[in-house]
């Protein structure tokens, strides 16, 4: 009798157990979309100058540049020739003044990040080193490259 009292009594217990809710289907979200940090690569470069207001060629500017360029520069860049670095002439038709001036004054940060410069590293195996020019004294370079490019 104990026992049919004992299997009446499970069975009750187990009847009176409601059924789980059926769990809704799992929809798949997407994963969010992850935003990128990274700067946006323009075609100025990264580094100090974003914006450089050309004019005529100021000569003596240029003369001032090319003193500069030839202490500092000529070691590692011939204007018509690979050296150690790739060759200067045509360079201020190729890429923007901020370009070339953020490539000067920010060279560690340009092979880091700027496909252009990547490229560059890639091709010529030894980084381009800072060369303790100031903001001045680039665009003074700058000069002197436009005035070769230009003939002048």
């Amino acid at each position: 009798m104990k026992k049919g009292l004992l299997l009446i009594a499970v069975a009750l217990v187990f009847s009176c157990q409601q059924k789980p809710a059926e769990e809704a289907p799992k929809t798949e979200t997407p994963p969010a979309p992850v935003e990128k940090k990274e700067e946006a690569i323009s075609d100025k470069g990264i580094g100090p100058i974003t914006e450089v207001k050309l004019g005529p060629i100021d000569q003596a500017l240029a003369k001032k540049g090319k003193e500069i360029f030839d202490s500092k520069c000529a070691s590692c860049h011939k204007l018509e020739e690979k050296y150690v670095g790739p060759p200067l002439k045509g360079v201020t038709q190729r890429r923007k003044p901020e370009w070339i001036m953020n490539m000067i004054l920010n060279p560690s940060e340009m092979v880091q990040k700027d496909p252009i410069a990547k490229g560059l590293l890639a091709e010529y195996p030894t980084q381009m080193p800072f060369q303790n020019v100031s903001q001045e004294d680039a665009r003074a370079i700058l000069e002197y490259l436009r005035s070769v490019d230009e003939g002048k």
